[in-house]
C-alpha cells in the first residue's frame, strides 16, 4: 500500500512536486466539474449557495511578491527551497476573493496561510508526506527516522535550517490527524519519529499519543525551548544571525576608517 501521491508518482512517473502539483489540479478539475452551472467568468462574482464558505478558483505555481515577502521577511523561510512544495490558492468567501500560501495534502486538499493571521483548508484535510530523492518509502532493513511536524510552517524551517535534508519527512498539519498519522507509519513500519511539535499542552498530548501507540520518539521541542515552535525558534536565530552580520560590517567600516586615518597621517608626516 502506499498513498496516492505515491501511486502518481509511479504511474506517470513524475517528481514529488509533480505529483503534489497533478493532484492539486485533479483536485481543482473535479471541482469545476460538479459546480459547472454555477461557475461564472473571474471578472464577476459568482453566486455562493447559503451553506458555502470558502469557493477554490485557481491554482497557481507563482506566489506573488506579498506572500513572497511574507514567507522570507516574517518567516526567514528560503524561498528557494520551499517553493517546490508551495502553491497560490486563490478562494472566494461571500464572494470576495482572496489569496493565500497553498500547501497541498494526500488527498487533494490544501493547508493555507495568508500574510496575516488567516489559517485555513480547502477540503479534504489530511496529512502530508515528503520522502526525499536518496530515500525510498520502504526501508524495512534500516528504516531512518521520520521527521513529523504540526504545520507546514515548521517543516519549511527545518527545511531552511538544514543543508540536506536524509530524512523522511511528515506534516499532520493538525494534532487532529495524530491518529491519522499512527496509522500511516504503522502500514508502512516505521517505528522511530522525531517529533517537532509545538511547545504547548496540545503538542505535547500529541507526543505521549505517539509514545503510548508504541513508537520510539524523539521529542525534540527540547531544543527550541521557551518557543512557541520551531518557526518562532528559527527567526529568533535568523535574527541574532543577521545582528551579528551587522555587527560585524560596523567593526569592519569602523577598523577601515581607522586604518585609513593612520594611513593619511603617515602620508602627511612623510610631506
Amino acid at each position: 500500500g502506499g498513498s496516492i501521491i505515491d501511486l502518481c508518482m509511479r504511474l506517470e512517473s513524475c517528481t514529488l512536486s509533480e505529483a503534489i502539483h497533478r493532484l492539486g489540479q485533479n483536485a481543482f478539475d473535479n471541482i469545476t466539474c460538479s459546480s459547472r452551472k454555477n461557475f461564472v467568468p473571474n471578472n464577476l462574482q459568482p453566486t455562493m449557495a447559503a451553506n458555502e464558505t470558502r469557493k477554490l478558483i485557481s491554482i497557481s505555481d507563482t506566489l506573488p511578491p506579498h506572500l513572497r515577502e511574507y514567507l522570507t521577511k516574517i518567516r526567514c523561510i528560503d524561498l528557494e527551497k520551499a517553493t517546490p512544495f508551495l502553491k497560490c490558492i486563490s478562494y472566494e468567501v461571500r464572494g470576495r476573493r482572496y489569496q493565500a500560501i497553498g500547501f497541498a495534502n494526500l488527498l487533494g486538499g490544501y493547508e493555507l496561510r495568508d500574510n496575516h493571521s488567516f489559517k485555513g483548508t480547502i477540503a479534504p484535510k489530511d496529512i502530508t508526506l515528503i520522502f526525499t530523492d536518496k530515500q525510498t518509502e520502504h526501508a524495512i532493513d534500516k528504516p531512518l527516522p521520520v521527521c513529523v511536524f504540526e504545520g507546514f510552517m515548521d517543516f519549511l524551517s527545518f527545511l531552511s535550517m538544514k543543508e540536506e535534508i536524509a530524512s523522511h519527512c511528515l506534516v499532520m498539519n493538525s494534532v487532529s490527524n495524530v491518529a491519522r498519522t499512527v496509522r500511516y507509519l504503522n502500514d508502512r513500519h516505521l517505528p522511530h519519529i522525531r517529533a517537532f511539535l509545538d511547545n504547548d499542552e496540545a503538542g505535547r498530548r500529541a507526543t505521549n499519543d505517539f509514545v503510548k501507540a508504541g513508537f520510539k520518539v524523539e521529542d525534540m521541542s527540547i531544543h527550541y525551548k521557551g518557543f512557541k515552535d520551531l518557526n518562532e525558534f528559527h527567526v529568533c536565530r535568523m535574527r541574532k544571525q543577521e545582528q551579528q552580520k551587522v555587527q560585524e560590517r560596523t567593526r569592519m567600516t569602523v577598523t577601515e576608517q581607522k586604518e585609513s586615518k593612520k594611513s593619511k597621517q603617515v602620508k602627511h608626516k612623510i610631506r
